[in-house]
């Protein structure tokens, strides 16, 4: 029996769905533990049970389908909210050690799937060991970017709008790498992986944060709406190029 693919391909669209993606994370991240009044701590556990669940599913999947991808990756990027927000505020490590914790996080997760699998290849993934790496290295990226956003507007005192200008600085410039370089492809991916992170965030949080502090003060959720709204049409439109690949 043929063995499908069980993930996105790396294309423009997919990087579109991962911010809006990653600014619903931030937003739905806020609401359940600040708006809703939960705290961090359940805020995590809430979170870390439905990305349990969607990637339970996820991993039964026997190919590619949009909907349970995309669901796992806002579960990543829910749950990094609160992993970097329990970091700093419950665990009162800060952004500075959260980011430095989480991006060693990463790299041995990175590591661990090299040494395994002699690849970090994104795309095509077959078998569901390398899967599981791939998901465990995306939560760690999701939760470093976030913290990292985090430390751009706390600890540099970036305004919201200033920190996305910056981390958008960053993305382009990995682009202009990826066209006019031969620097590795994988090296970039992350790259471009992690920093899309704190610009979705930083994105998220000039939605929602007080006129005060540099944001346009709409509230997670509407905000949150917004986003799952525009990440349901992504989905579809991702859906209908699947299908009609498959078809042709």
């Amino acid at each position: 029996m043929k063995t499908l693919n069980k993930v996105a391909k790396i294309t423009l669209l997919f990087w579109l769905m991962k911010i809006v993606a990653t600014t619903l994370g931030e937003t739905l991240g806020d609401f359940i533990a600040q708006t809703l009044g939960l705290g961090y701590t359940i805020g995590l556990l809430i979170t870390l049970a439905f990305f349990g669940i969607v990637l339970g599913i996820q991993l039964t999947r026997k190919r590619y389908i949009p909907v349970w991808f995309w669901l796992v990756i806002i579960a990543t990027t829910t749950l990094g909210t609160e992993i970097s927000d329990f970091i700093d505020r419950s665990l009162h490590l800060g952004y500075t050690w959260g980011s430095l914790l989480l991006f060693g996080g990463l790299l041995a997760t990175l590591f661990a799937w090299f040494k395994k699998f002699k690849n970090l290849e994104v795309f095509p993934i077959f078998e569901r060991n390398k899967e599981v790496y791939y998901w465990v290295a995306i939560l760690f990226s999701n939760s470093l970017g976030t913290a990292f956003g985090d430390y751009l507007s706390d600890v540099i005192g970036l305004s919201y709008l200033n920190g996305a200008v910056v981390t958008a600085g960053i993305i382009i410039f990995v682009v202009l790498l990826h066209y006019f370089t031969k620097i590795n492809q994988i090296v970039l991916f992350w790259i471009a992986f992690i920093f899309t992170r704190p610009f979705g965030a930083t994105f998220g949080d000039f939605l929602t944060k007080p006129l005060a502090n540099g944001g346009l003060d709409l509230g997670t959720l509407p905000a949150s709406i917004v986003s799952i709204i525009l990440m349901s049409i992504l989905i579809f439109a991702s859906d209908r190029r699947l299908r009609a690949t498959i078809d042709s």
